[in-house]
């Protein structure tokens, strides 16, 4: 107790320590003498250092002392008496602070009443301390001038390892902020590294110019209380105050640190501005400062390298759009290369038809002209010349001309159905006006056969079809009933109207067909078993372009025979409405 009494005699008297409201200096006092407690106390009652005064802590033992460590980890200063429950327990303490907690910032000043037990210099030597003091030298002054020591030694300290901590938050912070590839994520991350950095949690604001643009200012991110604001272009929808910040900050072009704001101004290469309001719950210190405008220095480059890379993506895309409206273009090109080069191969196929057939089926009437036409010459010269033999000669070459032309007409016919860029012309057609005139053109030709044509046809509407296209395919139909029908047989025209179409119907009184016939009846030249009953000739292309005009207006033709001797019947069944996206189709022009 005789070391206590010194302690106190020698503590100077003062006034009454003012209260104190803002932040205060921490620091801990461990000792077994409760006299040395009340003694610190009352000689550092109106300590006072950069405007803080002191927060005291007690413990009375080594072990109190450990669980208001862990209690007070931001404790400054510790008044740490050596010897308490055992002689080493203020040593241990020393142990446990530098070892367990890892506080290598605190600073420890060791108070001993037995200077012996402890040498000073083995102490300082072996144990993290830095103040070994005797109870007895410890006076006021000295005690003032120790705390005053070791609590700007430990400021000092907590700055370096602030400003560490800071350091590699900014470090960790620039490899992840220029990874960020949209500018409203950076935004975003910009706030939580800064919220980090201060180790606090802060509501806070990034507002966005970018000059030129319509809406040159948008709010790209927000923390806490302004979170309502993100995505809002222009300022006027923020509160009142904050607005006058934002303003005020684009005005001034700088950083401001207030009592309330915290403001931050960056200026990019490419001439954009950030503003960045954060609204702390403590005033930032000068470490604080100092690290956020560091990490504000890198965020110039990380936000011009996040728009460099939006207009690499927007070039990119724009391109990408180029090269698929490229691609398709070519596609397009290759496939109507491709069918140019069909529609040559058919040509050329076709052509290759032609010949043969022009070889082959023209040779004939040909060889007749040219034979009658001598005869006729030397008929000339002879006295035995008489008009009658004249005119047969005559009509036998014009009987061979017939029949060219019939054959090249049909070749015009069929070449003209490849001509595909013609174009249907639809309109309302009278389909029994059409039957009657049909009829009515091939009868001279049937009269000579002793032929009869029979029309019968239900009045109706009229149907929406190209009405000379179908004039040719009836005339087609019409023309081949009276080429292979028997001489004086009876031919059928007929139009009945159903629920599926208008069904046109021409039946033949020929030999009929046989199955292989009606299985190649609508090639190009294909030849068929039945032969013309009046001598007419036939290169087997009616069929074909017949078929070729129904299948154009979406229609059906079908072919059939009852047998050998029966004749047969063609039948036509055209739509009654016209198709809606089938307003044009390729077809041959009219003949004539």
């Amino acid at each position: 107790m005789a070391d206590t009494d010194d302690i106190v005699d020698i503590l100077e008297d003062g006034d009454e320590a003012p209260v104190e409201t803002g932040p205060r200096w921490k620091i801990m006092v461990i000792d077994d003498e409760p006299a040395v407690h009340d003694g610190t106390r009352f000689a550092l009652a109106d300590y006072s250092l950069n405007g803080q005064g002191l927060e005291i802590v007690s413990a009375y033992s080594g072990e109190e002392g450990r669980a208001a460590l862990r209690q007070h980890p931001d404790t400054a200063v510790v008044l740490l008496d050596v010897i308490m429950e055992s002689d080493t327990a203020g040593l241990e303490l020393v142990d446990f602070i530098r070892t367990e907690l890892k506080n290598e910032t605190i600073r420890i000043i060791l108070r001993t009443g037995q200077p012996g037990q402890a040498p000073e210099r083995r102490i300082i030597v072996d144990y993290d301390i830095n103040d070994y003091k005797a109870k007895t030298e410890l006076t006021a002054d000295k005690l003032f001038t120790s705390l005053t020591a070791a609590l700007r030694s430990w400021q000092q300290l907590e700055r370096m390892v602030e400003t560490r901590r800071g350091l590699e938050i900014i470090v960790d912070a620039a490899s992840t902020l220029y990874d960020f590839k949209s500018i409203q994520r950076l935004a975003e991350g910009v706030l939580v590294q800064l919220a980090s950095l201060l180790n606090v949690d802060c509501d806070g604001i990034l507002v966005f110019h970018e000059n030129g643009r319509q809406h040159p200012v948008s709010v790209l991110a927000a923390a806490g209380c302004y979170i309502r604001h993100v995505g809002q272009n222009g300022v006027t929808a923020l509160d009142p105050d904050l607005r006058h910040v934002v303003e005020e900050a684009f005005r001034l072009r700088t950083h401001q640190f207030m009592p309330r704001w915290s403001v931050l101004y960056i200026r990019t290469s490419s001439d954009r501005e950030v503003v960045v309001v954060l609204h702390v719950c403590r005033p930032l210190s000068e470490t604080d400062r100092t690290l956020v405008e560091i990490f504000t220095s890198k965020l110039s480059i990380a936000f011009d390298n996040v728009i460099l890379y939006e207009q690499l993506q927007e070039a990119n895309t724009r391109l990408e759009d180029r090269v698929n409206q490229r691609t398709r273009e070519l596609t397009s090109a290759n496939r109507r290369l491709a069918s140019q080069w069909a529609r040559l191969q058919r040509a050329n196929a076709f052509k290759t038809e032609i010949l043969g057939t022009v070889a082959h089926d023209l040779r004939n009437p040909l060889s007749v002209i040219i034979g009658r036409a001598e005869i006729l010459e030397r008929m000339v010269t002879s006295p035995a010349l008489t008009p009658e033999a004249a005119t047969a000669q005559i009509k036998h070459i014009h009987n061979a001309a017939d029949r060219v032309a019939d054959m090249v007409e049909s070749l015009i016919a069929d070449a003209m159905t490849d001509a595909l860029d013609i174009t249907i012309r639809r309109d309302l057609g009278d389909l029994p006006g059409v039957l009657r005139d049909v009829a009515e053109a091939n009868q001279p030709l049937a009269d000579k056969k002793s032929q009869v044509i029979e029309v019968t046809a239900e009045p109706g509407p009229p149907v929406s079809c190209d009405v000379d296209r179908i004039r040719e395919a009836i005339d087609n139909l019409v023309s081949n009933a009276v080429k292979y029908s028997a001489i004086g047989g009876r031919i059928a025209v007929a139009l009945v109207r159903r629920p599926d179409g208008a069904h046109i119907s021409v039946k033949d009184a020929g030999p009929g067909m046989t199955p292989e016939d009606l299985k190649r009846l609508y090639g190009r030249f294909q030849r068929l078993s039945a032969k013309p009953t009046g001598g007419e000739s036939s290169i087997g292309l009616g069929l074909s372009i017949v078929k070729r005009i129904v299948d154009l207006h979406g229609g059906t033709i079908t072919a059939e025979s009852a047998g050998e001797g029966q004749g047969t019947t063609f039948t036509i069944v055209l739509p009654l409405k016209q198709p809606e996206a089938d307003t044009d189709a390729a077809v041959p022009p009219p003949r004539g």
